[in-house]
């Protein structure tokens, strides 16, 4: 016998069939439309919920960034941190309480809220994607002027409770957003906004809304917001009743009959969708690469809302 004849080692052995072969060729060519559409669009992801605190659905989120990176996409993720500053605050022995979907936020609190969100959450993020490419870079709402913001309450039942330093976005610069993004970066903000009308002093910004005011200034072309349940149900709890898709004037009739906790998210949608993005999303965040099927696939996930 040859001494000569050799065997095939295992990686060498072709395992792909043709039709798994023909199934990946047909994913990939799903997305084709979706790469022409979104190649050189700013794409606004607010990052938040169970993806914050799940390692594998960290790194799942930081691969869907880092990939629309890579196909020519322009990312810009906004981050809340609300579990993170829970955690923070009771390990401080200092109260949390919400009122209307709002976290009460007072002046001790909101050292907490900076700490966490500038300290902490947004490093890690930004280390995260860096992992797949070193584009990610922090910004927080309160460099260059990104974010102002102004004291906000909430009413509830007919009453408005005050919210301690807790504001609403009410006027972006996205120049510090646009000369990162002119660089080839992936800014990462976090959602802390100065305070308008008292210079000095730094607001809590719900994270849905600092996305959408971006998405409005930067002129996306989308804005996807992570959340923690499947998307917007008609009625709630029946779970046959998902929405996939409605338009402006829909959300705007459904918004008052929503449970207090989707209202900021669905409100996100709407103000952004009024503001010329062309297209809000909230997905899942519980689903590894959600944001990847979100953006380049026909169907999605969850519920899309467009202006008509």
């Amino acid at each position: 016998m040859s001494e000569n004849t050799s065997e095939a080692t295992p990686e060498k052995i072709q395992h792909t069939t043709p039709e798994q072969a023909a199934e990946k060729a047909a994913v990939l060519i799903e997305s084709l439309p979706w790469l022409q559409r979104f190649r050189d669009q700013i794409i606004v992801i607010k990052y938040g919920g169970n993806a914050m605190v799940s390692e594998e659905l960290q790194d799942a989120f930081a691969q869907d960034i880092a990939y629309l990176r890579f196909v020519g996409v322009k990312p810009v993720v906004v981050h809340g941190g609300g579990p993170q500053i829970s955690q923070m605050l009771d390990r401080l022995s200092i109260p949390s309480e919400f009122k209307g979907g709002y976290r009460v936020t007072s002046t001790e609190a909101m050292s907490v809220v900076r700490m966490v969100l500038t300290g902490q959450v947004n490093p890690q993020l930004v280390a995260r994607i860096n992992a797949y490419g070193p584009f990610a870079t922090g910004l927080s709402g309160e460099d260059a002027g990104l974010f102002r913001g102004r004291r906000r309450g909430v009413v509830i039942d007919g009453t408005e409770h005050d919210l301690g330093a807790v504001g609403d976005v009410v006027a972006v610069d996205p120049q510090p957003v646009l000369d990162q993004l002119a660089a080839g970066r992936i800014p990462v903000v976090s959602s802390i906004a100065p305070e308008h009308d008292n210079p000095g002093h730094s607001l809590n910004v719900n994270a849905d809304a600092a996305a959408s005011a971006l998405a409005v200034a930067l002129g996306a072309a989308k804005l996807v917001v992570l959340t923690d349940v499947a998307g917007l149900y008609a009625d709630w709890p029946n779970r046959d009743s998902l929405v996939s898709h409605l338009t402006a004037a829909e959300l705007r009739a459904m918004l008052p009959r929503l449970e207090s906790g989707m209202i900021p998210k669905m409100q996100a949608c709407l103000d952004a969708v009024d503001g010329g993005v062309d297209t809000a999303a909230i997905i899942d965040g519980r689903q590894p690469h959600s944001v990847l099927v979100e953006v380049f696939t026909e169907q999605g996930i969850g519920t899309e809302v467009v202006a008509q």
